[in-house]
């Protein structure tokens, strides 16, 4: 399975910024496009936003476009996700996985194993 270790996540007042970081662990991230999702107490999980294999293509929610920006650095085999503007609606716990398709909407494969994520809560 590919596995990863999602971090960064807190508790922020709303208007506040986290980065959220996943680390791929016993394989090489730079082979795959990569997404973040993420799911709230009683909602289905959800695309974030997600990034082709080099970083040359993005996708995001409407909810979060202008707000959250998706990057990965191959050579830290690492994928991060910074979030500004954060609004109490962006609660969740957030997990990254391989995607298989970035448009019209991120696809995370199959065979996806979401983890423990990482819990971000956006509360005054």
């Amino acid at each position: 399975q590919l596995q990863f270790v999602e971090s960064g996540g807190g508790l922020v007042q709303p208007g506040g910024s986290l980065r959220l970081s996943c680390a791929a662990s016993g394989f090489t991230l730079g082979y795959y496009a990569l997404g973040w999702f993420r799911q709230a107490p009683g909602k289905e999980r959800e695309g974030v936003s997600c990034i082709s294999t080099s970083g040359g293509s993005t996708n995001y929610a409407d909810s979060v476009k202008g707000r959250f920006t998706i990057s990965r650095d191959n050579a830290k085999n690492t994928v991060y996700l910074q979030m500004n503007s954060l609004r109490p609606e962006d609660t969740a716990v957030y997990y990254c996985a391989a995607v298989v398709g970035i448009q019209p909407r991120c696809r995370a494969i199959p065979s996806a194993y979401w983890g423990q994520g990482t819990q971000v809560t956006v509360s005054s």
